[in-house]
């Protein structure tokens, strides 16, 4: 069982909407904890209202306190004292194991939170998270200055580590996009070593949602007992799938969403271990 503590999605692609299809898809019950309200299709979010800490700490309590979730995943915690009702929860023992995935900006760009919600989540909350997942975007905001390139996002997961998070994946598909880019390459701290996670990219333009459906398949594995690597890299796998599967959608005129649904625990491509992992040689603290 995992708890989603999210935003909701009314368009249904990201947020608590997506968690839930990407957890369900995957076999594990979901239960949740909503922090925002937004009003979003395709073409982006019209209207954002966070809810008061008291009701995402109500909600919570609630389900810890009876359903006790082994694995919480986080995703848009829209205000900072959001955060630090997450952060002092976990502090207290209530949550199960953290998957924190610090949603800043909707995919089309519409801040959800921005830079007082990331230096929350920098001062709080990445202490208490087994695998963090910030895009390349959401680690320049939270650490200051820029993420260009691959050893860019190596020295941001090493900072990540030094804060206190136990496995940092951060994600480079928006970052390494363009027509040469073949490749959708994710940097991995494992707590000793940088390590690469890459797997052929999938033209589409229905992604949104992504970034949810690849923190929570990962919270869904480890809560079925993976290991770390084999739960990020399943989580890879699945996303791509997901992706691949909608590619051919015509759900509203934007960025539309993935086919959560659209594989088979037989289908190759989501072999535990398809992605490929490969050292950058690059262990030593870079800041």
């Amino acid at each position: 069982m995992v708890l989603v503590v999210a935003g909701s999605d009314s368009g249904g692609g990201a947020g608590v909407q997506g968690d839930i299809k990407t957890l369900s898809a995957l076999g594990v019950f979901a239960t949740t904890a909503v922090t925002a309200i937004t009003a979003q299709n395709t073409m982006g979010v019209s209207a954002v209202v966070a809810l008061d800490d008291s009701v995402v700490s109500a909600q919570i309590q609630a389900v810890c306190s009876d359903m006790r979730p082994g694995w919480t995943k986080t995703g848009m915690l829209a205000s900072a004292p959001n955060v630090e009702v997450v952060a002092t929860l976990a502090a207290e023992g209530l949550l199960g194991n953290l998957v924190v995935d610090p949603v800043l900006a909707a995919s089309t760009g519409r801040s959800l939170g921005g830079q007082a919600v990331g230096e929350a989540i920098v001062r709080h909350l990445v202490r208490h998270a087994t695998v963090f997942t910030p895009n390349a975007q959401e680690a320049a905001v939270m650490l200051g200055g820029d993420i260009r390139s691959i050893p860019d996002m190596a020295e941001a997961a090493r900072a990540f580590g030094a804060l206190g998070a136990a496995w940092v994946v951060v994600k480079g598909g928006d970052l390494l996009e363009g027509p040469g880019a073949r490749e959708a390459i994710d940097v991995i701290w494992d707590g000793r070593e940088i390590q690469m996670l890459r797997s052929p990219r999938v033209f589409s333009n229905n992604t949104h949602g992504s970034g949810c459906a690849f923190a929570s398949a990962i919270a869904a594995g480890l809560a079925k007992a993976q290991p770390p690597w084999d739960a990020i890299s399943f989580a890879k796998a699945y996303v791509s799938k997901a992706i691949e599967a909608a590619a051919g959608w015509q759900l509203g005129e934007g960025k539309g969403p993935l086919d959560h649904f659209g594989w088979s625990p037989k289908d190759p491509g989501l072999q535990l271990g398809r992605a490929e992992m490969g050292s950058t040689g690059q262990s030593q603290p870079g800041r």
